[in-house]
């Protein structure tokens, strides 16, 4: 009770119930990193009025809803890196007043709605980097007086959000570096405490000499890897001191003069070179006099010009009955209504529509008529048995559709019609027999396909036609027995593929050619015996985490593994029957190993995995299920293997995992230079 410091990391728990640790109310510090974490139920976390640092890093976690993280009142952070969190509702972090960094990281978003950070009053830093963010509401700031630091990098935003970035008038570093923005517009950015600012390699072509005129404090300005021939006088920027150029290809013509005089009249220094042309390429900014710079036939291309706002609707607050609309929020909702039609007349600016837990049956064509802004439409659990053609007709930004729990067994093209920015497809627990195929040919923006808990037989060539822009496939808990070789063809870009708790009974290697990208394979609860040699060639400059567990595999070929190495961070295996694995000892970047209910054979032949593991800062959950004497020991704590005739000297042991006894004796025959050909059994010792 009495605990101060829990350390849970790479277990598996799926979720996190509420009330899971009221036992332990004096907790100032939880690591639930690498637990396999989806869920996380209201009031998981009640009674840790005291913990003030959080992580779950490296889960699965695709929602966080407004009691998710009630009860932290003392949190000063939150670690969400690496989850899968496609949403976050407004209201998700109302509980965390104490709150000074959240890290939200290579995670899923796309969309921040209005107020969805409310309550973080003391938030200092709020990093995002590393998601797919291309749509920002203008409040989606608001109510953040003390942060300093927001990371936008590595996202998709194609042009500055000035609106949304208004609201944080005490950040003093902004990073919107790897984002395609072309253009940055006249007083696009008005934060008045900014002093660093990152927009380094984006997509950057112009830069309007008064984009910086709102921003007096703005120090640093990095424009490294853009597209930019030039720029103008940044007229307004008075307290610049430094703007990186580096790797832009800039026309040192007449046409740069008034930015060099520029410099020179503001002390501003500028980093970078001269493209062109020819006698000036290679030559410092800097270093330039304006005699040299002359004026050639070449010319910069024109400035791309701004993109018109888009008109909002005006004040028309209606709002169907029975139903509730948020002017401020942009949100309605009509869940749980008991209705049998889908109800119309939301305000034009409606953003996120929850209809969950009604009867609709179908949703028919044109449903959902004046709601171009609608961004998130959730449609779970409506009895739906069929989405009609035209039936998204006219939803031009919506990225988020959820339909789980219906009876949806088919689907057709021409039902995503009018939606083109569709980026997370949600059909988990419907009745599909098969991937409705074809279906995905108009949602050229698909990120993210959720097919899971389903009746999925098989995954043929074609079913994936379209969706070239895939990124992450679930098809967790179906029946799929097999998968066509071309069937992830269409796929490229695919990063994680979810096959978890099927009836595949080989690993399917032919599927797998093609995904360069592919860093996330699932394969957890497939009756899967044997894995061959070289099985996960096609992917092994790619793939970081493998799931191999709860399989009852009874044998891993010694060059199963061959060409994964470094780039694997964790590698999962528990739960299975072998009693030897492969040589891992170049598994050198593994973060997660997880080896636990393994009846490993303790004898001699395992003495190289337990010196690996030994020398590993990792907790793996070895134990030994053989010999009788061994039995139930850690292997790496066992004293059996001090009787080795190799115990002490580093020399290889041969292991034959077909006949491994406790009597087993080293090889007397010297050994030449190469690595063994069975077994875990190169020590590195």
């Amino acid at each position: 009770q009495l605990t101060k410091k829990l350390d849970l990391r790479g277990n598996s728990f799926s979720v996190i119930p509420a009330g899971a640790f009221l036992a332990t109310p004096y907790l100032t510090h939880l690591d639930l990193q690498h637990c396999k974490v989806e869920r996380l139920e209201e009031g998981a976390f009640r009674g840790l009025g005291r913990l003030v640092y959080l992580n779950l890093a490296s889960n699965s976690i695709a929602f966080l809803y407004q009691e998710s993280l009630d009860g932290l009142s003392s949190l000063q952070q939150l670690i969400l890196e690496g989850n899968r969190i496609e949403e976050i509702q407004p209201g998700a972090f109302g509980h965390l007043g104490s709150l000074t960094v959240l890290d939200l990281r290579a995670n899923a978003l796309v969309y921040l709605p209005d107020m969805v950070f409310q309550g973080l009053q003391v938030l200092r830093w709020l990093r995002l980097s590393h998601n797919t963010l291309h749509v920002l509401g203008s409040e989606a700031f608001a109510a953040l007086p003390a942060l300093r630091r927001l990371s936008l990098d590595h996202n998709e935003l194609q042009a500055l959000p000035g609106e949304a970035l208004a609201r944080l008038d005490g950040a003093t570093r902004l990073d919107l570096g790897h984002n395609p923005i072309t253009y940055v517009a006249e007083e696009a950015l008005a934060m008045a405490s900014l002093r660093h600012l990152f927009l380094d390699h984006a997509s950057l072509q112009d830069v309007a000499p008064d984009a910086f005129a709102r921003s007096p404090q703005l120090r640093m300005l990095d424009l490294r890897e853009n597209q930019l021939q030039g720029l103008p006088p940044l007229a307004g920027a008075g307290g610049l001191a430094r703007v990186s150029l580096h790797g832009n290809p800039l026309l040192c013509s007449c046409l740069l003069r008034p930015f060099r005089n520029w410099l020179a009249r503001a002390r501003v220094q500028a980093e970078g070179a001269c493209a062109a042309p020819p006698a000036l390429r290679g030559r410092p900014l800097d270093s330039l006099k304006p005699p040299e710079m002359r004026c050639s036939r070449l010319r910069p291309p024109p400035s791309p010009t701004t993109s018109s706002e888009r008109s909002r609707a005006s004040g028309n607050r209606q709002c169907p009955r029975g139903c509730i609309c948020s002017p401020a929020f942009h949100h309605g909702s009509c869940e749980n209504r008991d209705l049998q039609e889908i109800p119309r007349d939301f305000p034009g600016d409606t953003r996120l529509l929850d209809l969950r837990r009604n009867t609709f049956r179908t949703v028919p064509p044109d449903a959902f008529p004046g709601l171009k802004e609608l961004v998130s439409l959730h449609l779970q659990s409506c009895g739906i048995r069929a989405l009609q053609p035209g039936a998204l007709q006219g939803l031009e930004s919506l990225v988020y559709l959820y339909l789980t729990d219906n009876h949806l067994s088919t689907l057709a093209a021409a039902a995503f019609e009018g939606a083109p920015q569709l980026a997370y497809l949600d059909l988990d627990r419907n009745a599909f027999t098969r991937v409705p195929a074809g279906a995905f040919q108009l949602l050229p923006n698909l990120i993210s396909l959720h097919l899971q808990h389903n009746a999925i037989r098989e995954l043929a060539e074609g079913d994936l036609a379209g969706a070239r822009g895939l990124r992450w496939l679930y098809l967790t808990r179906n029946a799929i027995r097999h998968i066509a070789p071309a069937a992830l063809a269409p796929a490229k870009m695919l990063e994680k593929l979810q096959l978890e708790g099927n009836h595949l009974v080989e690993v399917p290697t032919a599927a797998l050619r093609g995904l360069s990208a592919l860093s996330e394979l699932k394969l957890s609860r497939n009756p899967i015996k044997h894995i061959g040699d070289g099985v996960f060639l096609p992917v092994a400059s790619s793939l970081q985490h493998l799931y191999l567990d709860n399989m009852g595999l009874e044998q891993i070929s010694p060059h199963a593994f061959a060409g994964l190495g470094p780039k694997i961070r964790s590698l999962y295996l528990e739960n299975n029957k072998m009693s030897n694995i492969p040589n891992m000892s170049n598994f050198t970047g593994l973060e997660i190993l997880n080896l636990q209910d393994i009846p490993f054979h303790c004898d001699c032949q395992l003495l190289p995995l337990h010196r690996w593991i030994n020398k590993l800062n990792l907790r793996v959950g070895a134990t030994c299920g053989s010999p009788a004497e061994a039995r139930g020991l850690k292997v790496k704590l066992s004293t059996t293997f001090q009787t080795c005739p190799a115990w002490g000297r580093g020399e290889t042991v041969e292991a034959n995992p077909e006949k491994t006894t406790a009597a087993s004796k080293p090889s007397k025959k010297k050994r030449s230079g190469k690595s063994p050909s069975r077994g875990f059994n190169k020590s590195r010792a």
